[in-house]
């Protein structure tokens, strides 16, 4: 029963190293719908559209994750001297999974940044992460804080 408790521990610990570490891609400010909004600010034509490449950042949160996870499910094997040497390789093989998900994660890719002129006369910066069959000239619809064509 006390290895549930401590697994459920460092699960639970595990989740909120990596959640803090989450990151969201939308600018505040630009391609959101905040409040009520006419027709109008919700349609418009495409101006340019740019590619930005972003680079992704790793704090070693992945290794110190699956390190722990790795430990406590090698802890959970064996007996005595046994028992050791499986934590340790544990701990050393999640430290190396936990590493690798997080660089995959964190690497570089491409972001579009689309500059729309809305009905309404507004300029409209929106980031996204493809831009499908999204041409300047194009007339669009913002929905949610992305566009599509119309």
């Amino acid at each position: 029963m006390k290895s549930t408790k401590t697994l459920a521990a460092v699960v639970l610990a595990a989740t909120a190293v990596l959640s803090g570490c989450a990151t969201s891609n939308q600018n505040p400010g630009y391609g959101q719908q905040t409040g009520y909004q006419n027709e109008a600010a919700s349609y418009g034509t495409i101006e340019s559209i740019q590619v930005k490449t972003i680079q992704g950042k790793s704090n070693g949160a992945g290794a110190v994750a699956g390190g722990l996870v790795g430990a406590l499910l090698g802890n959970q094997v064996g007996s005595g001297s046994g028992r050791a040497a499986a934590t340790v390789a544990g701990a050393v093989g999640g430290a190396v999974v936990g590493n690798n998900v997080e660089n995959n994660r964190n690497a570089p890719h491409d972001e579009y940044q689309i500059s729309v002129r809305m009905d309404n006369g507004d300029y409209r910066l929106v980031n996204q992460d493809s831009v499908y069959d999204l041409r300047v000239g194009n007339r669009v619809r913002l929905i949610d804080g992305r566009l599509y064509r119309y």
